[in-house]
């Protein structure tokens, strides 16, 4: 009996994660609980400490960076882990860059061409709103196969980038910090 509930746990959890259906208990006055979407409650939360230790798995420059690569994704309407998967592609996330630009987006750099942004925040916001407007609401693009082919040379790139958010959404699972202990 105790191995059939621990296989139901196992199995309501793994839903819940890949479904992101999560719930969790929230008390509320006059009633003695309701079920809240655990996405609504701590969602923003949890994208920035998985970016930021996903970055930190990197030895990046941008983890401390992570709550603005959140804020710009949401202001412009962009998945989370995009701009920060394009940084992994061009230049391992900040690693490898041309001197003092903080383009880690590989925004602009062509030849003898090199665009500088003034700090990591001012091309992370540069880039998400470059994506917004440049590549989704000016030439339609849909997904980043339709932004790579307009964005990068290399009939690759969309698939490096695609590969990098998955990883970075999938980080959250190979962090044993923040794995839940579960004891029956």
């Amino acid at each position: 009996m105790k191995t059939k509930i621990f296989i139901l746990v196992i199995l309501f959890i793994l839903f819940s994660l890949f479904t992101g259906e999560a719930y969790a208990f929230e008390k509320s006055s006059g009633s003695s609980a309701m079920l809240a979407k655990a996405g609504e409650i701590n969602s923003e939360d949890n994208r920035v400490k998985t970016l930021r230790s996903f970055f930190e798995y990197y030895n990046s420059p941008l983890s401390s960076y992570a709550q603005v690569f959140i804020d710009r994704a949401d202001e412009y309407n962009l998945d989370w882990r995009l701009v920060a998967a394009i940084s992994g592609v061009e230049s391992t996330f900040g690693l490898e860059i041309p001197y003092g630009t903080y383009n880690a987006w590989g925004w602009g750099i062509y030849g003898n061409n090199v665009t500088y942004f003034k700090s990591w925040e001012d091309g992370i916001t540069t880039i998400s709103k470059g994506l917004r407007e440049n590549y989704i609401d000016r030439w339609g693009a849909t997904n980043i196969y339709e932004i790579g082919a307009i964005y990068a040379a290399s009939p690759t790139w969309a698939v490096r980038v695609e590969s990098f958010m998955e990883r970075i959404g999938s980080f959250v699972l190979l962090d044993p910090q923040d794995s839940l202990s579960i004891s029956l």
